[in-house]
């Protein structure tokens, strides 16, 4: 497949011109020019059966302005409807077309040595720790994409729990893109130190009225031992900005790692989740529902590596297609040898809604070990007609039936959520989806 990508609008000199802008140290600008080398030779990632020639990925403007507010109340419409309560949170951070517009974080969390903060600050503040996990599990060579992330990063978030840490509210990061044309570069580190805990809560928001974009995001999460992650996500960009998302993970001996997802976006997205099971006793659950709508294209690509002994993983997904919607569901789980006595397990699930809408589901199960156990499951189905048909004939309108029956088909994954402000996000998130 071709992988022909529109020419960049920035050299070599713009990208060491804008790292001086921004103050930052020589490592830094030097990791972005060696980026930029490799969008110049690396394809596009690899996406099954979602062509993804004439997608705009680069043509954007990588500069422009942030508000900043003094209350919640002071934002935007549309990043207030994500924003939880300040007495539901240990701490919010919001940005605003790459800028922080607003930090909240308690003088506990300070104390115990907690780090919330926008990845320009952190790198000012705490270079030596963010430069030790920059790119770690994110491989900058992956793809075209991934360079690019790292050649034009324009927005960030540091997260750092110190070990035996545990934090009971939950933290949360809402990036709101309401610029036109804006590309948002975006770059978040989470890292959860040995014996920590905490709850972490991640939102992307456009503004839904006629604003055209980019978003480039990378997120890397970092279990350390006997540490525990609970990271939940739900997207919510407008139909005319392409989206490529990559969240990565590391979890360490006898870590957990909890993902939930709600992927919401009205416009083209191709999606990786990769999480490495690294040390003895790793464990991730991969949970996560989609809706398509229109004539939007998806790519969703979850991926879990057994390494360690006896880890265990999780994956369940289920997606719902409306109108001319196409999304494709990899699922794969493998399992490298030595990693005996592992065990991994996935459900993809596909429900489409119109004749012109169309959903694969594709498990993949790589095993290089005997002594393990994986299993997989995967259905792809229209709507019952007869479910349908009983709906209707109690009074109730074809559209009203056919609402009642995408909520029950994602509710089994919904109600499975452990984070209860992502799972009330994501149910009226369906909502608006499905109207």
């Amino acid at each position: 497949m071709s992988t022909e990508l529109k020419t960049l609008q920035y050299d070599t000199n713009d990208i060491v011109s804008f790292s001086k802008e921004l103050n930052e140290p020589e490592w830094l600008t030097d990791f972005r020019t060696h980026a930029y080398e490799l969008v110049q030779t690396l394809p596009l990632p690899r996406t099954e059966k979602t062509r993804i020639i004439g997608w705009n990925f680069t043509d954007f403007n990588y500069k422009t302005r942030g508000t900043e507010v003094s209350s919640l109340n002071d934002l935007p419409s549309e990043a207030a409807k994500v924003v939880g309560a300040e007495d539901q949170y240990a701490a919010i951070l919001v940005q605003h077309n790459g800028h922080k517009a607003y930090v909240s974080i308690s003088k506990e969390l300070q104390d115990k040595g907690v780090i919330i903060t926008d990845l320009q600050t952190a790198i000012i503040e705490h270079g030596d720790l963010v430069k030790k996990y920059y790119f770690k599990a994110g491989k900058v060579d992956k793809h075209r994409l991934s360079a690019l992330n790292a050649a034009i990063l324009n927005s960030g978030t540091f997260v750092y729990i110190p070990k035996n840490v545990v934090i009971e509210k939950p933290l949360q990061t809402v990036y709101f893109q309401d610029a036109e044309n804006f590309g948002l570069i975006n770059h978040s580190i989470l890292v959860a130190d040995q014996g920590s805990a905490l709850t972490y809560v991640e939102n992307y928001v456009s503004d839904h009225e006629n604003i055209e974009g980019v978003a480039n995001l990378l997120t890397e999460v970092y279990v350390e031992d006997n540490a525990q992650v609970k990271f939940g996500a739900v997207d919510y960009f407008s139909k005319d900005v392409t989206v490529y998302v990559n969240r990565q993970g590391q979890v360490g001996r006898y870590g957990q790692l909890e993902w939930a997802f709600g992927q919401m976006n009205d416009g083209n997205t191709v999606s990786e989740n990769v999480t490495e099971l690294v040390g003895e006793g790793a464990v991730s659950h991969t949970k996560a529902v989609s809706i398509g709508r229109g004539d939007q294209k998806q790519n969703f690509d979850n991926y879990i590596v057994h390494i360690g002994t006896n880890t265990e993983s999780n994956i369940l997904i289920h997606g719902v297609q409306k109108d001319q919607a196409q999304a494709i569901f990899n699922g794969r789980t493998k399992i490298e040898h030595g990693a005996s006595k592992s065990n991994g397990d996935q459900t993809q699930r596909v429900l489409m809604l119109s004749e012109g809408a169309r959903g694969d589901a594709n498990p993949i199960l790589l095993i290089d070990e005997d002594d393990v156990m994986a299993g997989h499951a995967a259905s792809v189905g229209r709507i019952d007609p007869v479910q349908l048909y009983y709906l209707m004939s109690r009074g109730i309108s074809r559209s009203e039936a056919e609402r009642l029956i995408i909520h029950g088909f994602l509710e089994p994954v919904v109600e499975q959520l452990q984070i209860e402000s992502v799972k009330a996000q994501l149910t009226a998130a369906i909502e608006r989806k499905v109207r």
